[in-house]
């Protein structure tokens, strides 16, 4: 092996290794934003389960007071917890 063949291989194993590193980058980019969609998608579903709907929007709830029958339902339920907050 030739010191040029040396060069030449160091530089290929730094490429190697950058290629890598931004692979690597790359995929937790990508499973950060999969685990954000499918935590939004669950909490989405938890809420459903427990009565709540974003179908007619936030402004429309407030106007006709379901909000706040939601919050109060929910805080009668758990009192430890509306305590706590």
């Amino acid at each position: 092996m030739t010191i040029h063949e040396g060069a030449d291989l160091h530089k290929r194993v730094e490429r190697y290794e950058a290629a890598v590193d931004e692979l690597r980058s790359a995929h937790q980019d990508v499973k950060d934003v999969l685990a954000e969609h499918v935590l939004f998608e669950r909490w989405q579903q938890i809420g459903f389960d427990l009565g709540f709907s974003a179908a007619g929007g936030q402004q429309s709830a407030v106007q006709n007071g379901q909000m706040h029958h939601d919050i109060a339902s929910i805080n009668s339920q758990v009192p430890e917890m509306s305590d706590a907050w």
